[in-house]
C-alpha cells in the first residue's frame, strides 16, 4: 500500500509533526526544499517529509523557511535546534480529522489523483484560498 502524500502549509500542521520536521531537520529548512510545479503549472517549493504513513511536502518559501526558523524559540540565534528540544514533551492534539480531504492515494496519476488544500492568510477577516495542487 502506498504512502498518503499530502501538501500543506507549516502552519497548518499538527504540532507532533511539526515537532518530527524540526528534529528532521534541526539546522533550518532552507537547503532542504525542493522545487515541483504545481497543477496550475506554478513552480513552488516545498520542504519534503516523511512518516511510517504518509509523505508530505510542506510549502513554504526560502523567506518563510528562514523566518519559521527565525521567530521559533527551539531555534538559537545561528538557526540550529536548541539542545534540549528533544527533552521537551509534548501532548499530541491531533486527532487526524480532515487529513483524509488532503490525500492521494497513490502515486499513479488518475484524472481525480490530486488534492485540495488551503492556504492560511494573516487577514483573520479573508476566507481560506483553495489551492489545486498537484505534484
Amino acid at each position: 500500500m502506498a504512502k498518503k502524500r499530502v501538501v500543506k502549509d507549516y502552519d497548518a500542521l499538527p504540532e507532533d509533526i511539526i515537532r518530527l520536521v524540526k528534529m528532521r531537520y534541526p539546522t533550518g529548512f532552507v537547503a532542504s526544499l525542493v522545487q515541483y510545479t504545481n497543477q496550475e503549472g506554478k513552480l513552488v517549493s516545498a520542504l519534503p517529509f516523511e512518516t511510517e504513513d504518509v509523505y508530505y511536502l510542506i510549502r513554504m518559501t526560502m523567506q518563510e523557511a528562514k523566518r519559521i526558523v527565525k521567530e521559533d524559540e527551539d531555534y538559537d540565534e545561528d538557526g540550529v535546534l536548541r539542545e534540549d528540544f528533544g527533552d521537551i514533551e509534548v501532548e499530541s492534539e491531533f486527532d487526524g480529522a480532515g487529513e483524509e480531504d488532503e490525500d492521494m492515494d497513490d502515486g499513479i496519476s488518475e484524472e481525480d489523483d490530486h488534492i485540495i488544500v488551503t492556504r492560511r492568510r494573516d487577514d483573520e477577516e479573508a476566507d481560506d484560498i483553495a489551492d489545486d495542487t498537484e505534484y
